[in-house]
């Protein structure tokens, strides 16, 4: 299929490649189903989750490791039964990035640590992970 991304342009994309969120994400649940895609010859660290729905949605992504940070978080047994999720190994997850140009104090990126997204690789469904509470462990890393 061809997804004219705001972004990348015409990106043709093979229908086994879309990822199906059942709730959508909060603000967006209209939108269902996304790709995930990058640069051509990018170094794939950053990718960006297209709406297949909404040509006009797009988020960038990055894996919290990306970042310097280790973190875990539960998911119900619902989260689970809605990812399909048989393996722990077949989750994968990542955060949102915003570019912040609001005020100057606050300039840069920004990652969304509160509502991470989780994707089952093997059943190409996700979801975005709400936390209310952060009262989990977080490790940052500074890279040498």
């Amino acid at each position: 299929m061809k997804i004219d991304s705001p972004v990348l342009g015409a990106v043709e994309v093979s229908d086994d490649k879309v990822i199906e969120f059942p709730a959508g994400l909060p603000g967006f649940e209209n939108s269902r189903r996304f790709v995930l895609l990058h640069e051509e010859g990018g170094d794939g660290k950053v990718f960006l989750l297209q709406s297949v729905d909404d040509a006009s949605i797009a988020f960038s992504l990055a894996g919290p490791e990306q970042l310097g940070i280790t973190y875990e978080f539960p998911l119900t047994d619902e989260e689970v039964a809605s990812l399909r999720l048989a393996r722990p190994e077949d989750a994968v997850v990542a955060v949102i990035i915003r570019k912040d140009t609001a005020a100057p104090a606050s300039a840069g990126l920004h990652a969304n640590f509160m509502a991470p997204l989780v994707i089952n690789i093997r059943q190409q469904r996700g979801l975005q992970k709400v936390i209310d509470k952060l009262d989990y462990d977080i490790v940052l890393r500074v890279r040498g």
